[in-house]
């Protein structure tokens, strides 16, 4: 039996992870804004320093697994939030674990977006996060000053964190594997979760217009649990020799979209 802690346990992706990863008989802290095994908000840094000090606390002996899930879409109407939380909230709470990971020669799976490949990436904002982000304050501070009640602005900002998140599991996979943990991304094509349940009319014909190979035919989203059972054998022993992976999940829509581009 395990040990894995999971962000964004409470809905979706993340719950059916928690969901999976219980059924094998390991043992999962949720750790999510409200419901979780540990609460707390991962947009601020008092959040996650509470996240960290819990996980040494309860799991002194180290984790054997850390998914990183916890996200918000470029519809949320917060900019900031939309990079302080899918990034942020990531990238520090990986760092503060890292060293329980080491214990166990654990494995970290984070949730990116097939829409990193796809080009409406805001790439400048992207390039910040990954050259400079050990100053998220002088970054936040430049999301600011955007048009946030511009769904065109808000969804390019997401993709920016995705790919920047995409990357950074990408520069940091070597050092980490040298030290015994693994790392790797998902990047999950469309999916129906609450996030999408609550998009209106025409953005949600919108998704169904982006073919989904293993769907054609089907007016219908993906379900979570084909994105949650990937995570859960990334995360698993299984895929010891997967490292620096971002793995599409999209039942072949970035296949369809990018057909020539093999790496």
């Amino acid at each position: 039996m395990a040990t894995y802690a999971v962000t964004g346990g409470s809905s979706g992706i993340g719950a059916k992870t928690v969901q999976l990863l219980k059924q094998k008989g390991h043992d999962v802290l949720n750790i999510d804004l409200r419901g979780g095994d540990i609460t707390a908000d991962l947009s601020t840094p008092d959040g996650r320093q509470h996240v960290i000090d819990e996980l040494h606390r309860l799991c002194p002996d180290g984790l054997d697994g850390l998914v990183c899930n916890a996200g918000v879409s470029g519809a949320c109407g917060n900019l900031k939030l939309i990079v302080s939380l899918n990034f942020f909230g990531t990238v520090v709470l990986i760092k503060g674990a890292y060293d329980l990971l080491k214990k166990k020669h654990g494995a970290c799976v984070v949730t990116s977006s097939n829409t990193i490949s796809q080009g409406a990436a805001r790439m400048d904002i992207a390039d910040l996060l990954n050259n400079n982000n050990e100053d998220e304050q002088r970054i936040l501070n430049v999301i600011s000053t955007l048009d946030e009640s511009d769904l065109i602005v808000g969804n390019s900002i997401y993709v920016a964190s995705k790919y920047a998140l995409a990357r950074w599991v990408r520069r940091h996979s070597a050092s980490y594997a040298a030290n015994g943990v693994r790392i790797n991304a998902v990047a999950p094509g469309n999916v129906n979760t609450t996030m999408t349940a609550t998009l209106a009319t025409n953005a949600r014909m919108a998704l169904n217009a982006l073919p989904i190979p293993t769907k054609y035919g089907l007016e219908t989203l993906m379900d979570p649990e084909e994105i949650a059972s990937v995570i859960v054998f990334l995360a698993s022993d299984e895929a010891r020799g997967v490292n620096g992976n971002i793995m599409f999940v999209d039942g072949g829509t970035d296949a369809l979209l990018n057909t020539e581009k093999v790496y």
